[in-house]
């Protein structure tokens, strides 16, 4: 056998033209020689990634993810690495805009309150009229922009550089101060660790509050917790640093956040549109046609 693709059994059936060697979770040893396009699995465990040097005809590592990061230490010389542009674009986007609502609302208030059968009407702010950054200008980024602006919320994209709709990182010091919601979206590399720290909560107003859909470490935690703890920001978070956050972190008690377990992009969404584009990307390999969605080489 040459030139096997070896695909996550979640994502089966695949049509492609491919010979495709599906695999439950560990990829089959006797076709790591052969595999020259790999899919590792969506959860991806530390065994994935290092497998990757046990596959010298590896051409192309295609990824379920819409991160990368912990791809690119693992990716061997002159092997494409793709993301899963457009897979989690609807289902992130949609968490995103459930954290600002539950946030604002204090809907994650009133599920508790329910416990004791507590009734506290309160008047929360709402999403509409709000003004919104949200840090990443990719399709996870855009999708979230689309749905705040059909909730009415005046929205700014912020990128890598300017382009229309769309403003550039270096500005960010004169957006922060006018921000009641920040999102951020951008993958996480030496770029954007730790891009929101002290310096950058401390420019936004009281009150305003920070959504992280993208990677837990795009946040400096301590940084963060000093400001929920204060009661000065609010924050829902869907990632976190540490991940798994521990039990006894102080961020699950701190006011004013929000926090769910990496959902995000994990829905009835994902299946069907990561077998799509598995298969749309088998298609364009094996014709010898350009891949799309391509991080490095």
């Amino acid at each position: 056998m040459n030139g096997i693709a070896l695909v996550p059994r979640r994502i089966a059936p695949i049509t492609s033209p491919a010979l495709v060697v599906l695999y439950d979770d560990v990829a089959p040893p006797d076709a790591l020689s052969d595999a020259a396009f790999y899919v590792p699995p969506y959860t991806v465990g530390p065994e994935h990634m290092p497998v990757m040097a046990q596959m010298p005809n590896l051409q192309v590592c295609q990824l379920l993810t819409a991160g990368y990061e912990q791809a690119v230490p693992h990716l061997p010389p002159g092997v494409l690495l793709c993301n899963a542009g457009g897979v989690h674009d609807a289902s992130t986007a949609e968490l995103a805009v459930g954290l600002i609502l539950a946030s604002l609302r204090g809907i994650d208030v009133a599920a508790r309150e329910m416990t004791t059968g507590t009734w506290n009407h309160v008047r929360r702010a709402s999403l509409a009229d709000r003004r919104v950054l949200v840090i990443g200008a990719g399709g996870v980024a855009t999708a979230i922009r689309e749905r705040l602006e059909a909730f009415e919320a005046h929205v700014t994209m912020v990128g890598r550089s300017a382009r229309v709709g769309v403003a550039s990182i270096a500005t960010i010091t004169q957006l922060l101060p006018d921000a009641e919601i920040v999102v951020l979206a951008i993958p996480l590399d030496i770029s954007t660790r730790h891009l929101v720290d002290a310096q950058f909560l401390a420019q936004l107003r009281d009150g305003a509050l920070v959504v992280n859909v993208a990677r837990g470490p795009v946040v400096d935690t301590d940084a963060l917790l000093a400001e929920t703890s204060s009661g000065r920001l609010l924050a829902a978070l869907d990632v976190t640093d540490p991940e798994p956050l521990p039990a006894e972190h102080p961020l699950w008690s701190s006011p004013g956040v929000l926090i769910t377990p990496h959902l995000g992009g994990d829905s009835t969404a994902f299946e069907s549109r990561a077998r799509r584009l598995v298969e749309a990307q088998l298609e364009r390999w094996v014709a010898g046609e350009p891949l799309r969605y391509v991080i490095a080489h």
